[in-house]
């Protein structure tokens, strides 16, 4: 058998295993996307149930941040930082380690905007977790997609 034979085999197998998950860089952007929105929907239904308004009051005006500014606001930003880190990765691989970090921040250092925005403690409260799926999702999705880029590159 021959090398590429058994390089084949591995990497079919790892994609199956959940700790060595491997994606291109396109289905990782739809992973990432899709496995930060469905959760943060389902945050915000928990959140309805728990009493949250998912309104704030800002200069006199009320105004609603779900469900809509859940999806916009989950799947925007993600879209523009994988897509982005995607595209830079095609010349510079390396990027995806700091686009981690920076995933992984900018998410939970907005919790303190959440935290001073004049939402009920229930909506606080789901609005915050949904920030660390988006970090968690973003680290995930990028690790996914760099993965099998790092692998090729050391072939």
């Amino acid at each position: 058998m021959s090398s590429t034979g058994t390089t084949i085999s591995a990497t079919s197998t790892s994609r199956i295993n959940p700790m060595t998950l491997e994606l291109s860089r396109l289905w990782a952007i739809a992973a990432t996307t899709i496995g930060a929105l469905v959760p943060n929907l389902v945050i915000w239904l928990l959140g309805l149930a728990a009493g949250g308004s998912f309104e704030m009051t800002d200069a006199g005006k009320t105004s609603s941040v779900a469900p809509g500014g859940v999806v916009i606001l989950t799947v925007v930003p993600i879209l523009i930082g994988m897509t982005l880190a995607a595209l830079i990765s095609l010349k510079w691989v390396a990027v995806i380690r700091p686009a981690e970090v920076i995933g992984a921040l900018l998410p939970l250092a907005t919790i303190a905007l959440t935290i001073q925005a004049d939402f009920d403690t229930a909506s606080t409260i789901a609005l915050s977790v949904m920030h660390v799926v988006i970090a968690v999702a973003v680290v995930a999705g990028l690790e996914a997609m760099r993965r099998p880029l790092v692998r090729a590159a050391h072939v």
